[in-house]
């Protein structure tokens, strides 16, 4: 049976949060934030929602 990836979790720093409304208005794909930071494109969407920012494009 295949191991488990163990999940880490890391704090968002206001730094992060500040890049995040950044890219945010300019409307960076989200693909593209995701490799920048280090970040899931899942964890990037979660934490937009949270802070009721959109993310990418919306069609």
């Amino acid at each position: 049976m295949a191991k488990k990836k163990k999940v880490i979790r890391r704090e968002w720093t206001p730094a992060e949060l500040q890049t995040l409304k950044k890219h945010s208005k300019v409307r960076t794909p989200v693909a593209k934030i995701a490799k920048e930071m280090k970040r899931t494109v899942g964890a990037l969407r979660q934490k937009a929602l949270h802070l009721g920012i959109g993310l990418g494009h919306q069609r």
